[in-house]
């Protein structure tokens, strides 16, 4: 008998952290890794209307090397540049970085730039993962980085738990995935009175984006048991919080549940292999300009519909850790997403139908693509699944 070989690849992610408020967070972390001078990455959104990163610069002090707030949705790689060039400027030894998946993205991508010392954005792309015709990838070797990031989520898109860094190259109308071991924020800090800002839509939909996290992970064709038992129980805390925060927006406690969740779900995340829903939702997002939260709600029910003959046991597990066993994983899905008042098709984001061909053809080039439970090989395939999301 032969038994299935299993590797799990631990994050180089040394503490997470809840139940303290943000600015008194980062200043105990900086202790933790020795850092004495931090530059704040953050949207201008936070740093001008709300009062959060006031407080944690008046919380470091003369520790404090400055505020960047040039990130743009979906990461165009001209962003990674400025925002290493800003910590080069800066002379910080660590990034505190406040918001969600757009800001924690370009923050890894730029410790990478800082690695390998790349400084343009040609030279960037050189490290961006690729994809063979096989199937095969190719992620291109990245030294040490002298500089870590403290990530200070503000949304649930879960980029804080993940090495991967989805960057945009609008030339090419693509979204490229960035793998660096030192990308991986060392610390992050779980604070709900931090995500009180963050807009309805955009908490909601990143919730979802956070299930998708956990339903990809169980139905990945290289599933393994830690993050099996750990999306199980992320997706049970989900159904139950993530509906409470959308009932009772000023509900703590339900918020640091799907914070909680959010970290659970993530186990999987690059360690084992997702599919065709974030895959493809990488390309919505180049393409089209979808929000990340929205591509989750917008693909993942029809990919579970179309992978559904290769791994229906697989789906059963959704099923069950949402309490309706027995139903398909599809619909469970489908009915959390209008729940929560998300859009449910791809019209209701914004996709045309003259740009389906140029997603399914993008979407071949992407490494969750091509590990998609249900093998995807021709952009017909994609389109299918486009097709039923439509």
């Amino acid at each position: 008998m032969t038994v299935a070989e299993g590797l799990f690849q631990f994050l180089a992610q040394e503490r997470v952290g809840w139940g303290t408020p943000a600015p008194a967070a980062v200043a105990r972390e900086m202790a933790a890794l020795d850092a004495r001078r931090a530059l704040i990455v953050a949207s201008t959104t936070l740093a001008t209307r709300t009062d959060l990163i006031a407080a944690i610069e008046a919380e470091l002090g003369d520790g404090l090397a400055g505020l960047f707030t040039g990130c743009r949705e979906h990461t165009p790689i001209d962003t990674v540049i400025d925002c290493a060039a800003a910590i080069r400027r800066s002379e910080a030894d660590i990034v505190v970085t406040v918001g969600g998946g757009t800001p924690i993205d370009t923050v890894k991508a730029a410790i990478l730039c800082l690695a390998e010392d790349v400084r343009d954005a040609e030279a960037l792309k050189s490290y961006r993962v690729t994809v063979a015709e096989d199937g095969a990838r190719t992620v291109p070797a990245v030294g040490p980085s002298a500089v870590r990031q403290i990530a200070v989520p503000t949304t649930l898109s879960g980029a804080e738990f993940s090495n991967i860094a989805g960057v945009t190259d609008p030339a090419r109308g693509i979204k490229d995935a960035y793998i660096a071991r030192d990308s991986a924020p060392a610390a992050v800090i779980l604070d709900p009175a931090a995500t009180v800002h963050t807009p309805e839509w955009l908490w909601l939909s990143t919730g979802v984006r956070a299930v998708d996290h956990a339903v990809e992970t169980l139905c990945s064709r290289s599933a393994q048991p830690l993050p099996d038992a750990t999306a199980i129980h992320a997706l049970k805390i989900f159904a139950d919080a993530l509906p409470r925060t959308k009932e009772s927006p000023d509900d703590l406690a339900a918020r640091r549940d799907c914070q909680l969740a959010v970290w659970l779900a993530a186990f999987g995340l690059g360690r084992v292999e997702y599919g065709a829903s974030h895959g493809i939702g990488h390309q919505l997002g180049a393409v089209g300009g979808v929000p990340h939260g929205h591509t989750s709600c917008v693909m993942l029910p029809s990919v579970l519909r179309w992978n559904a003959p290769a791994n229906a046991a697989r789906q059963a597990l959704v099923s069950d850790a949402f309490g309706r066993a027995g139903e398909a994983a599809a619909d469970v899905v489908a009915d959390l997403i209008a729940r929560l008042g998300q859009p449910g098709t791809l019209r209701a984001v914004g996709i045309t139908e003259d740009q389906l061909d140029t997603i399914a053809e993008g979407s071949l080039g992407n490494m969750m693509v091509r590990s998609n439970p249900r093998p995807i090989t021709e952009a017909a395939q994609v389109r299918e699944i486009l097709d039923m999301a439509w």
